[in-house]
């Protein structure tokens, strides 16, 4: 996936997020906006992930790997080029999610002006916030170069690559959405899956528990 940035979480917090979740203990009909927005982006399913962003190659280097001026596309343009102070390394916000998880799908459809994106077959993952506003033509063309650099992982499994992806213009940015294939087969008895992808200059890495992944008595993925 070329250049990549990995950011570190505490994965014991992580996983009390279902044991405090009060939407758990309703009826679906009673959620509230705040259960929604729990559900969508800080529950088993949704996370709020810290991303991180390459550095941007100097004219230079982009020479001497027989290139010419910037990348262009999802993932680089719209992408702040500052660096903070420190010589830290920059990151970005954005919100992963699994599409066809049961509590995601109820959710989107219950919150107000959200729109859900089509899942399609298998699993999908999709990833919200990625900036741009002005990405326009086929969902399907614009994230086929996107799909090489995309990964399920599973402790003692064969790494499973996505079989479509596709990216969507929102008003907020751009949602790019991970199709994998249902042969893959997640079952509780994995543990966890990390999904790893590289956007453009955008470097993300985030775990999921399948442990906490229950929903109504079933895994939902």
């Amino acid at each position: 996936m070329g250049a990549r940035i990995l950011w570190t979480f505490p994965l014991a917090s992580a996983l009390l997020l279902a044991a405090n979740a009060s939407w758990q203990d309703k009826p679906i009909s009673q959620w509230s906006k705040e259960d929604i927005r729990q559900i969508l982006n800080d529950s088993p399913w949704g996370r709020t992930a810290k991303a991180g962003i390459t550095r941007l190659e100097g004219e230079d280097q982009r020479r001497e790997g027989g290139a010419m001026g910037q990348d262009h596309g999802v993932g680089f343009d719209g992408i702040k080029t500052t660096r903070p102070p420190g010589g830290a390394g920059q990151a970005i916000a954005l919100h992963v999610r699994w599409e066809t998880a049961l509590p995601i799908r109820l959710a989107e459809l219950k919150s107000d002006g959200m729109e859900p994106v089509s899942p399609g077959d298998g699993y999908s993952i999709a990833v919200y916030g990625v900036p741009g506003t002005f990405f326009k033509g086929d969902p399907k063309a614009l994230g086929e170069p996107l799909r090489k650099d995309a990964v399920l992982r599973r402790e003692g499994k064969k790494d499973v690559k996505p079989s479509r992806v596709e990216v969507f213009q929102r008003e907020e940015g751009a949602v790019v959405v991970y199709v994998f294939p249902p042969s893959a087969e997640i079952t509780k008895k994995d543990g966890h899956v990390e999904f790893s992808a590289q956007i453009g200059r955008i470097v993300l890495d985030q775990f999921f528990n399948l442990e906490e992944m229950q929903f109504q008595g079933k895994l939902e993925l």
